[in-house]
């Protein structure tokens, strides 16, 4: 089994990576992606130990996009072995208006009563702070009681204090990933709602899209039976895994959507 959406604490997950490649080890799985949202320093600080039959440690990324000014996510994997400075100095640039929005977030807090200050926030998140560490910061000091809490009063899309991404278009991310020798592929499609449908793919395949994470913890058997045959009407590939974040997210379980080895083997038959 593989999982290939993976988050460690380079992001807004809760392991280390030697935390999650131990984890990965324990499940058993035979690969796994490290995916997190805009880096790749979760994956650079990666270390496997040299012994016989340990897990595969794929390099990938989550870039945050927008599809028509909806919030849309997309994966990419295999990158090159030095992703070339463009695409870095491009991460950098989303670093740059990810701490601009925080700020903002911050400042919308305090203007409701939540003493929240971004240097706290940032001492949570490392290289990639995002809405999870501020809801950690707003746990710890008392005003809410869990992360569900804090993005429905606070932090979540129809919150208060809710600050809008200055995301790229998927369009460009797609570009951007493939340009670094990248599969690229859109994830977990059922966060698109209904307007998600094969018009809209075929619009993103002619952009250059690879491939559609058919299986996630979000997905429904019968949601991943309909990705499966958009993907196989569209020729895209294959991609699955979990969404792992640890406790943050308690119900997804490392590994717990059974992703066969036949996807990764499928994208490398692909794509090398």
């Amino acid at each position: 089994m593989i999982d290939l959406h993976a988050h460690t604490h380079y992001s807004d997950g809760a392991c280390s990576p030697e935390e999650l490649f131990e984890l990965a080890r324990r499940e058993g799985l035979d690969a796994f992606a490290v995916t997190d949202h805009d880096t790749l320093a979760g994956y650079d600080a990666m270390r496997t130990p040299e012994e016989p039959r340990q897990p595969e440690v794929i390099r990938g990324i989550e870039v945050t996009c927008n599809l028509h000014g909806r919030p849309a996510h997309l994966l990419g994997y295999f990158l090159q072995g030095e992703p070339g400075q463009a695409f870095r100095h491009w991460l950098e640039l989303r670093h740059e208006q990810r701490r601009d929005r925080n700020r903002r977030l911050a400042h919308r807090l305090q203007s409701l009563g939540a003493c929240v200050e971004l240097e706290e926030v940032e001492a949570l998140g490392r290289s990639m702070t995002g809405r999870p560490h501020f809801a950690r910061v707003l746990m710890d000091k008392g005003y809410v009681d869990s992360y569900e809490e804090a993005f429905e009063r606070y932090i979540g899309e129809d919150a208060l204090a809710y600050v809008p991404h200055e995301a790229p278009s998927l369009d460009e991310g797609i570009a951007r990933v493939n340009e670094a020798g990248g599969v690229s592929s859109l994830a977990h499609p059922v966060r698109l709602g209904p307007a998600f449908d094969g018009r809209v793919l075929q619009r993103l395949v002619d952009a250059g899209l690879r491939a559609l994470e058919v299986f996630h913890s979000d997905h429904s058997l019968e949601q991943s039976s309909r990705y499966l045959e958009m993907a196989r009407r569209h020729r895209l590939a294959v991609t699955g895994g979990s969404d792992f974040h640890g406790p943050i997210k308690p119900r997804v379980r490392l590994g717990g959507q059974r992703v066969g080895n036949w996807v990764l083997d499928e994208l490398r038959e692909r794509f090398g």
